[in-house]
């Protein structure tokens, strides 16, 4: 059973944000500032028409109305200027906040423990740095702007009426409690309906990726119409949320138009009143009357993006919450002693199921040790803990003294049986390991695990593009490409997690001589799937059911006739 990662609270949300922007400061000063000059520019020429109408109705010659006009004309020429530079400063800004929430983001997801992934499912991390990640970037390119210019117009405009006069101002300002009532009924059922649509979009994801990684278990067992099942249901609960959201949001609309219809009503009906008390000039009320109906348009154009604020706000909620789990920070302790140990060390995937049981070993410098056991006796748990993916429920995990998950980078290395190759080309797939090495490197490297010829004989020799797209690589060369970058990076420690078990019986051999070499004098930590590799071990570790069961060089093992020599026996007889 998954669980899903966790959702920032708007708080959270919040602190996160205003930290980003207390950063850009300078930044964020000359994009409001720029703003609010876009906005006072639409501003001026409203004030503008309603010195006409009183210069009009005062019968004002002609000429008195050139400088009003070429003024108006300036001024719209600037403010265009400045909405478009506003337009690009708050896009920019967002995006540039939005680059470093997504690094942020992978940062935390690159070093969270297996376990928590295991637990959590990758679909919801990939919805999140996927489906949320374009959320909120398309609200930063396209809706932020429009909100922004639409706020800062709608400060200035009523800034504006109560220029002219307050009763004005006051008369703009008595609809803002049908606004706040229509906000108050809409934002608390929108926005959990707004977050269980994104989560709702998380589960389909995770079951589309569940259902594409595991296609041929599916096909096996004839899975098909379950999974499809599962996948319709899934789409479902989100397109059946999305109409509920456009539906309630049709409602909030029709809120929003009677409270414009209300404000423009009671600033015509009190303007006539003050213009008839001599408070007020015609001009005024003009003005007025058409800066509150101004404010339709960006009160709209709010409106009618407020489905994308709300998903980007879910979504953002969602990104920042990824950044609220605990992950360990990355090692920079060096080690004069290049030994392995472990002390004691309790681990379970499950509280209440451990896995093993107070284990204790040690791997002294340039040892080779082999783990051998059944399936599920805890190898590949011990290999774990040992390269520091895993950390003991109890107990320590230990190099030179230093726990091994606060080692400096490239001081432990492990290599499993799930090989990946990277997309690209095989030269830059084997400088993961090590960014600056050189071709020459590079190709020793290759040689030392018995690798330079196939890579030599690539169509493009090692600038072959490899991978996903690429020249496909076998089982027992993309192992071998694992074991070469083991020895670019050049660690201390290396722990080999059934490294050879993929090759088959053709390749075992060769791939267990490449093995050899590449971890010939460092201290090794070895998983064996064949017991071929643990009869060549200086040592033998025996576990079965999470303990300890025996040790010892492969000689003394098989004299003594336990478990280690009974698994021996039926190796050989396999043989």
């Amino acid at each position: 059973m998954t669980h899903a990662l966790p959702v920032a609270t708007p708080r959270q949300t919040w602190v996160w944000l205003c930290s980003q922007l207390r950063t850009r400061r300078l930044e964020v000063a000359f994009t409001v500032a720029t703003g609010l000059g876009a906005a006072g520019a639409s501003v001026v020429p409203v004030t503008a028409l309603g010195l006409l109408v009183d210069l009009v109705r005062d019968g004002a010659a002609s000429t008195a109305l050139v400088p009003i006009g070429l003024l108006v004309a300036g001024i719209a020429l600037l403010g265009g200027i400045a909405a478009g530079a506003t337009t690009s400063l708050v896009s920019r800004l967002g995006e540039r906040i939005l680059a470093n929430l997504r690094e942020e983001t992978v940062s935390v997801a690159l070093r969270l423990p297996a376990t928590t992934l295991d637990r959590v499912g990758r679909g919801d991390l990939l919805a999140r740095v996927g489906a949320d990640v374009a959320a909120v970037g398309a609200a930063a390119a396209e809706v932020l702007p429009t909100v922004i210019s639409a706020l800062f117009l709608a400060l200035l405009s009523v800034t504006t009426m109560f220029g002219l006069d307050w009763r004005l101002g006051l008369a703009g300002l008595a609809v803002m409690p049908a606004y706040l009532v229509a906000l108050h009924w809409y934002l608390p059922r929108s926005a959990p309906i707004y977050a269980a649509e994104r989560a709702a979009v998380g589960a389909r994801s995770q079951l589309l990726m569940e259902s594409l990684q595991g296609v041929r278990t599916v096909h096996a067992y004839r899975l098909e119409n379950r999974h499809l099942s599962a996948i319709d249901d899934a789409s479902a609960r989100a397109r059946d949320l999305s109409i509920g959201v456009f539906a309630l949001f049709t409602r909030f609309v029709g809120r929003i138009n009677r409270a414009e219809l209300l404000g423009l009503a009671t600033i015509l009906a009190a303007g006539f009143w003050f213009v008839r008390s001599g408070w007020v000039t015609v001009g005024e009320t003009a003005a007025a009357a058409v800066l509150f109906h101004r404010l339709f348009n960006p009160v709209s154009m709010i409106l009618f993006t407020f489905d994308e604020i709300q998903a980007a706000g879910a979504g953002l909620a969602r990104l920042v919450g990824v950044g609220t789990l605990p992950v360990a920070p990355a090692g920079a302790h060096a080690v004069s002693s290049a030994d392995l140990t472990l002390r004691a060390v309790t681990f379970g995937y499950e509280e209440r199921v451990p896995v093993l049981c107070g284990i204790s070993l040690r791997v002294a410098p340039g040892e080779r040790v082999a783990l051998v056991g059944s399936t599920g006796a805890g190898k590949t748990t011990v290999a774990s803990i040992a390269a520091g993916i895993l950390r003991p429920i109890s107990g320590t995990a230990t190099a030179g003294g230093v726990p091994v998950d606060q080692l400096a980078p490239g001081t432990v290395a492990i290599i499993s049986q799930e090989t990946h190759v990277f997309a690209g080309s095989l030269i830059e797939d084997l400088r993961l390991a090590r960014p600056a090495a050189t071709a020459e490197a590079a190709e020793s490297a290759l040689e030392q695990v018995g690798a330079l010829d196939w890579a030599r004989a690539l169509p493009g020799g090692l600038e072959t593009v490899v991978g996903e797209g690429g020249h496909p690589l076998t089982a027992a060369q993309a192992q071998q490409l694992a074991l070469a970058r083991l020895v670019l990076l050049d660690p201390a420690i290396a722990v080999l997690d059934e490294a050879t078990a993929e090759a088959g019986s053709a390749g075992a051999r060769e791939l267990e001589d490449s093995a050899l070499a590449a971890t010939k004098g460092r201290t090794t930590l070895l998983v064996a799937h064949r017991l071929t590799q643990a009869a060549g071990a200086d040592r033998i570790v025996v576990l079965e059911h999470g303990a300890v069961l025996e040790e010892g060089t492969h000689g003394d093992l098989v004299a003594a006739g336990g478990r280690y020599a009974t698994l021996w026996s039926a190796w050989q007889s396999r043989g």
